[in-house]
């Protein structure tokens, strides 16, 4: 197997691990991310969250794997693009791993004000808490939405230049980076809520690229550029 081949199987792998390790961490950080009691809830669900964590923390592992096993392919056609996708996943990774801490410092919150008990002033764990779910809202719409629609058109343009995926795969990256971008500016704007209709509708092209993109890289590989 040329490591071209070899590079476009793991790519493929990543967005697939990227995809369900995403959705999956989100769904157990419900506890402790949803809701009024939230303090309360996520010292019970404590395994739940820390799972959640591991989960994102496979995320960044999978951003930090695509930049790597990218930056051979995308260098030779070019270089600049190739290295500011570099930078703009690792950045993209350390901002979803920021989220994370937010997330267990939050448990933490959590058990020590379930430990304290009714001697407690609930007041004081209400604005930690509140600051500490701002930071997570924030990680999530800066590393999934803006980082992401900036990295996906980077390498996006460079497939559609060379054609090493077919023309439709590499448009449909190009649109989904552009929607979700738009999204995540939308949202930093407080007209739209991230997950809301619309939010999933501006996220969908970009999740469709990735998954229809895995499969091809899986299955097919990259072309030979012209």
């Amino acid at each position: 197997m040329s490591s071209d081949k070899k590079a476009a199987k793991i790519v493929g792998f990543l967005f697939i691990l990227a995809a369900v390790t995403a959705v999956i961490g989100l769904k157990l950080y419900d506890p402790i991310l949803i809701g009024p009691d939230y303090l309360e809830k996520g010292s019970a669900n404590g395994s739940r969250v820390v799972l959640g964590a591991v989960m994102e923390l496979l995320l960044v592992v999978s951003a930090i794997g695509t930049a790597t096993t990218m930056f051979p392919i995308l260098r030779k056609y070019n270089e600049t693009i190739a290295l500011w996708h570099v930078c703009f996943r690792f950045l993209e990774a350390i901002v979803i791993t920021v989220g994370v801490i937010s997330v267990l410092s939050l448990l933490t919150l959590s058990r020590e004000y379930v430990a304290a008990g009714a001697s407690v002033d609930p007041a004081s764990f209400q604005a930690s808490g509140t600051v500490l779910k701002a930071i997570h809202d924030w990680t999530f719409m800066l590393g999934p939405l803006f980082m992401l629609g900036i990295n996906t058109m980077m390498y996006s343009y460079i497939f559609y230049k060379t054609r090493l995926v077919p023309r439709f795969l590499s448009t449909l990256g190009i649109t989904g980076a552009a929607s979700v971008f738009i999204c995540s500016l939308l949202v930093m704007f407080g007209i739209i809520e991230q997950i809301s209709v619309w939010g999933g509708i501006l996220a969908v092209p970009v999740a469709a690229n990735e998954m229809i993109l895995a499969v091809w890289l899986l299955t097919k590989g990259f072309n030979q550029p012209i």
